[in-house]
């Protein structure tokens, strides 16, 4: 394993002043002094001002990127949670920001692990765009009609989704490897007017027939045209080759809409029940994700931007929009890992790559094989490595600046698909201390809870929002009276958002995830999250990953067994030995309440196909929950992941 050994909170590295100073947050500073005679002397103080003054800071965010009003606004902000209003009166399009700017400028490069390459200016993605908003004319679609994509990382997605906002029309996408069922649990709740679809694809150097499965789909779907992108050329019966939907010229247009209009609609990940249809808005997505995007990751016209993610993830929604900030795309498709686990790592440097984004699976598996990328690749361009969908622990990042590169900020981001952003951001002031995420992000006023409601610093607490973001979701698919929102969000703490996570936030400023509030691990009034016992588990060589789940009432009023599940190293057993040694560590770093009560081998954690380990379905179903009812398999990176712990209930009901 390359990497130092460090500790939570360590400085690894801190931005330049002249780094810091050439950021386009120094710039929007340089705005808010000249425009509002405003100047704050730290990070923290403007985040203070940001979250104390929505009103000013969120025109100001309009004004600074120079976002485009077809009709202005009356007020910026009206009401509290979970009934705040952004931007009434003002119209204006997503689309129309995200292909602005010159023709000649490069938009997309898009790669694949066949060898594929396509690169697109913002003139020959404003064609396509024009192109593909003509078919859909030609199938009925207009505004507020709802168009599904069941697409790989392509620019053909990308290219519907810009073409469907410039309509006002609602965009929403699956990833092709969903199975059927999983697929229409999302789509059947949308009612698409128009489903765009591959009848197959290409996965670690597999090519996968999905024929028949779309022809269930579009059986299931009720009223959709379809749109088939084939290799073959063709489509079933009923459908139109994508080739025939982009036959026909024409201009391109902008349909303004409200500023809360539909963009698009998302998912939460349907792992225990029906995927929540998650509503976000045009304005309050172009907003948030121009504040994200360019004053905190720091992104902008010479940027090549590239995130690893399928269609089903958020984190595509965030990636795509870098065109609003100017900068070039990167998508890629294709299994990180093929034809080796360096493969993403070889993209960076062959189309020099300057901000790459991954997850903290991921990065902890390139950590794990001992891979040296800053070694085996010419990184010279990266100056920014993104990371999130789970907590990387401070082990983590003492790789990335050992074996990736020195002189990089490491962008450790926490945030969900419920507004498709991260509340919890990067900085380009500030230091990247080991195991910490660098700062709340402007405008989000995150604090954390304690049980009674009260605010704590240095202490684990839930993650709240005390006042609204404006890319909140606008409503769910189905919820008309607003009731499940309100339940999901507002029903612990009321008129403040809980997100479900533990946070610290320490004195800095800078915050620690410990992973899903609902996992947590409660010995005997010891609560502990997930994150610190993998992190103490996964440091031994001998484990590769590790599952850990305790078996108390779902309601956790009632103490169970805790299981730790390990997938061991090449070559290594499950001995008493090695059993010894892990719970030693347990109960050396973490608490003896916390030393396993039985410790299994198995081949693989089950995950979501974004890398989240099911901590919760496999407790459910430990419980005696049906399996088909604490999860579906669809959703699952590996569908058979769950057959150890469905056979481990059953033989513990003998």
């Amino acid at each position: 394993m390359t990497a130092s050994v460090v500790s939570e909170g360590t400085e690894l590295f801190r931005p330049s002043s002249e780094r810091a100073q050439a950021s386009r947050l120094a710039r929007f500073q340089d705005h808010l002094e000249a425009k509002h005679g405003l100047r704050h002397a730290s990070y923290e103080e403007l985040w203070r001002w940001s979250v104390t003054d929505l009103e000013t800071f969120w025109s100001a965010i309009a004004d600074f990127f120079g976002v485009r009003f077809h009709a202005p606004p009356a007020r910026v902000l009206s009401g509290a949670m979970p009934a705040a209003r952004w931007f009434e009166g003002a119209t204006l399009s997503y689309a129309e920001h995200a292909l602005a700017g010159s023709s000649e400028a490069p938009a997309v490069i898009f790669r694949n692990e066949a060898g594929e390459r396509v690169a697109l200016t913002r003139g020959e993605l404003r064609a396509e765009v024009a192109r593909v908003r003509a078919g859909l004319v030609r199938l009925g679609v207009g505004r507020g009609d709802r168009v599904a994509a069941l697409l790989p990382n392509r620019p053909e997605t990308l290219a519907v989704f810009l073409a469907t906002a410039s309509l006002g029309a609602v965009f929403s996408s699956s990833a092709p490897e969903f199975g059927v069922g999983s697929v229409l649990d999302r789509f059947r709740q949308i009612h698409p007017k128009v489903l765009v679809a591959v009848d197959g694809y290409r996965y670690g150097g597999r090519t996968l027939d999905r024929s028949a499965e779309l022809s269930a789909i579009l059986a299931g779907l009720s009223g959709t045209r379809g749109v088939v992108l084939s290799e073959q050329g063709t489509a079933p019966a009923g459908c139109v080759t994508y080739a025939e939907f982009v036959a026909e010229e024409a201009p391109l247009a902008f349909e303004p809409v409200p500023f809360e209009h539909p963009l698009w609609i998302l998912y939460s990940s349907g792992t225990t029940g029906l995927p929540k249809a998650i509503v976000q808005s045009h304005g309050g997505i172009l907003l948030e994700h121009l504040k994200a995007l360019a004053l905190h990751s720091d992104l902008g016209p010479d940027d090549r931007f590239f995130w690893f993610s399928t269609t089903g993830w958020m984190m595509w929604n965030f990636l795509v929009s870098g065109l609003a900030v100017g900068s070039t795309v990167v998508l890629y498709d294709g299994s990180p890992a093929h034809p080796s686990l360096d493969a993403l790592w070889k993209l960076a440097e062959e189309e020099r790559v300057t901000y790459f984004g991954t997850s903290a699976p991921y990065l902890i598996a390139c950590q794990k094989r001992g891979l040296t990328p800053g070694k085996a690749h010419d990184l010279g361009a990266l100056r920014a490595l993104g990371t999130t969908g789970a907590p990387l622990p401070a082990d983590g990042f003492g790789w990335v600046y050992g074996a990736v590169k020195k002189d990089l900020l490491l962008a450790s981001v926490s945030g969900g698909t419920d507004v498709c952003t991260a509340f919890l951001l990067s900085s380009p002031y500030l230091p990247v201390r080991a195991g910490e995420i660098q700062c709340r992000g402007l405008g989000a006023k995150v604090e954390a809870f304690d049980d009674a409601g009260h605010s704590v610093t240095g202490e684990v607490g839930e993650l709240v929002l005390t006042a609204p973001l404006p890319s909140m979701p606008v409503a769910f698919v189905g919820d008309d009276d607003g009731s499940r929102l309100r339940e999901a969000y507002f029903s612990v703490f009321p008129g403040v958002w809980r997100h479900g996570d533990w946070v610290k936030l320490t004195s800095e400023g800078s915050a620690v995830i410990y992973g899903r509030s609902d996992s947590t691990l409660n010995r005997g009034g010891v609560r502990m999250g997930t994150s610190e016992f993998y992190r103490v588990v996964e440091a031994l060589p001998e484990i590769e990953d590790c599952l850990v789940v305790d078996t108390g009432s779902l309601d956790g009023d009632a103490i169970g067994k805790l299981w730790l599940f390990v997938v061991l190293a090449p070559g290594v057993a499950l001995d008493q030995a090695l059993e010894r040694r892990v719970k030693e560590v347990i109960v050396r770093e973490l608490s003896p309440r916390h030393a396993p009560d039985h410790i299994r081998a198995v081949r693989v954690v089950p995950r979501t196909q974004n890398g989240k380990k099911l901590e919760v379905p496999v407790k459910r179903i430990l419980l005696g929950v049906p399996p088909e009812k604490a999860a579906s398999r669809d959703t699952l990176a590996d569908p058979t992941s769950l057959d150890a712990f469905v056979a481990l209930a059953a033989e513990l009901r003998r």
